[in-house]
């Protein structure tokens, strides 16, 4: 276990000149202007080196935009000043529309530290100070974006070393690495559904961005080569052989982004109680968890990582922002083996083995099971009779196409829905509350039950007939509200007042004794 020390900042932590951005940022912000270059010299590659009145226009139009852009970065340059003092750090940016923007030291939850590909060629980083209010992002973050990475790592040191002046702050232990990439688990990277939906998006905006430059992609030589090989195919095989090529390029763009986002990545606790994570090969992010607003964890199965028994760590933490902020910080590991993924879990908060395990916790009613097993039944239904509401109209082929759809689709959806009754459960350990539920993403969570600061009941109407009821536990960390789905009335009751004693008491009504 780690010992604790009182840190205080040194001398001269903190002073009272003022800062600038680092002058590199003059090319940075001259770089932009290429892109518009680039892109008009991929136009006349594309088409051959014809060209027309649209296309000047539209790409006229974007050099203007990346031009106020890059007046805007200039502006920002020259005139972005910060400070911090002891007690507080200032920014003042803005010509024609100043700012000066001032916050105290001791409400700094977070800072962290990233790099896009532009900046690291120039040296660069971005440095964000986060005061975790739950306000909008721009009154709640500052950043200065134009700084050495050097400047970066003092400042936030200095920050810190002010924060917690006079507070016991734990000693890492000599070794404090909780967890390094291995590039084995690159294997996980093609198992995420978010991949073929890049590709769909990839291809809606190279087809849109080709329209505007007057280039008609179904006029392209390699498209009608395609079509001159495979135009003649029968139209079921065509569409089996789209799925498996949009299929593969989703394999090859989630692998890319795996390696994007998790190169270089490493898990380690620092002096003063910090969990840090450093992860990314083009765009680097530092980010920053303080141990003392470490709230819980969360363990993300989704299916195809489940069948391949692996999984994904979060910390359930304050001061990461709101939740589309939080949901960017909070990974506290890649897609990685399960094993490894809950011996991380037992280090980051060290309350022994099997805190977010799904074994163990307490199963939930009958009908639960019955609600998704009608829930199933409903979607394979609706979902077949769409060929078939149009095979009425089109043609015989398509209503034979939803009948088969049904048939398939009944088995299927009926064993998710066993497997979502069976993902459910709940249950205290220790300090607490631990959680279960899910069918194609399967997610335990373990809360702290001295951080949760209410509860809310909701049910819908068809859990109203089937007597159940879904409990939020509501917190200041991560998502906000972490429920505890499809339990009777009596059972949401007994947990809550559990877990929480003397929380919902003002809110009960109690039968009379009638004997």
């Amino acid at each position: 276990m780690s010992s604790e020390t009182t840190v205080r900042p040194t001398p001269h932590a903190a002073g009272r000149d003022w800062g600038r951005l680092n002058g590199r940022l003059l090319l940075v912000n001259l770089s932009i202007l290429a892109a518009p270059v680039a892109m008009f010299l991929a136009s006349l590659a594309v088409t051959g080196g014809d060209t027309n009145l649209q296309v000047i226009i539209t790409l006229g139009s974007l050099f203007v935009t990346f031009l106020v852009i890059s007046g805007i970065g200039l502006m920002r340059l020259f005139t972005t000043r910060y400070r911090l003092t002891e007690d507080r750090f200032e920014l003042h940016t803005g010509l024609l529309f100043r700012s000066e923007r001032s916050v105290p030291i001791g409400r700094i939850r977070g800072v962290d530290i990233t790099s896009n590909p532009v900046h690291r060629v120039f040296g660069l980083t971005t440095l964000r100070i986060d005061s975790g209010d739950q306000s909008d992002a721009a009154a709640r973050r500052l950043a200065l974006d134009g700084i050495t990475k050097a400047e970066a790592v003092e400042l936030r040191r200095q920050i810190i070393a002010l924060r917690d002046a006079g507070r016991a702050r734990p000693v890492a232990d000599s070794d404090g690495v909780l967890s390094r990439l291995d590039w084995s688990w690159l294997r996980y990277g093609p198992l995420t559904v978010w991949g073929v939906g890049g590709v769909f998006i990839a291809a809606a905006s190279t087809y849109r961005t080709l329209s505007e430059l007057q280039v008609n992609p179904l006029d392209l030589g390699v498209v009608k080569d395609l079509e001159d090989r495979f135009g003649t195919i029968p139209l079921w095989y065509g569409v089996l052989l789209a799925a498996v090529v949009i299929v593969v390029l989703g394999m090859i763009g989630s692998t890319a982004t795996y390696i994007e986002n998790w190169a270089g990545y490493e898990l380690r606790r620092e002096d003063g109680g910090i969990l840090r994570i450093r992860r990314g090969l083009l765009a680097t992010r530092s980010v920053s968890i303080e141990e003392r607003h470490l709230r819980g964890l969360e363990l993300v199965e989704p299916v195809p990582l489940r069948w391949a028994k692996g999984a994904k760590l979060n910390a359930v933490a304050s001061g990461l922002g709101n939740q589309e902020d939080n949901r960017r910080r909070r990974g506290l590991t890649p897609p990685t083996p399960r094993d490894e993924a809950m011996r991380v879990a037992a280090r980051a908060l060290p309350t022994g083995p099997g805190l977010i395990e799904r074994k163990g916790l307490l199963p939930h009613p009958k009908a639960a099971l019955r609600r998704r097993i009608n829930r199933a039944l409903m979607w394979s239904v609706l979902i077949a009779a769409v060929p078939v509401g149009l095979g009425l109209w089109l043609g015989r082929w398509l209503v034979i196409t939803g009948v088969i759809t049904g048939v398939v689709l009944v088995p299927v959806l009926v064993a998710f829905a066993f497997s979502a009754y069976h993902s459910l459960g709940h249950g205290l350990r220790d300090r607490y509350l631990a959680a279960c539920s899910g069918a194609f993403a399967r997610r335990t969570v373990a809360l702290q039950r001295d951080g949760i600061i209410g509860w809310k009941f909701s049910r819908t109407p068809f859990q109203r007939r089937a007597g159940l009821i879904t409990l939020g536990a509501t917190t200041a960390a991560g998502e906000g509200v972490y429920h505890v789905h499809d339990l009777t009335e009596g059972q949401g009751i007994a947990l809550a007042e559990t877990a929480v004693p003397g929380l919902l008491a003002p809110f009960i009504e109690r039968a009379p004794d009638r004997g």
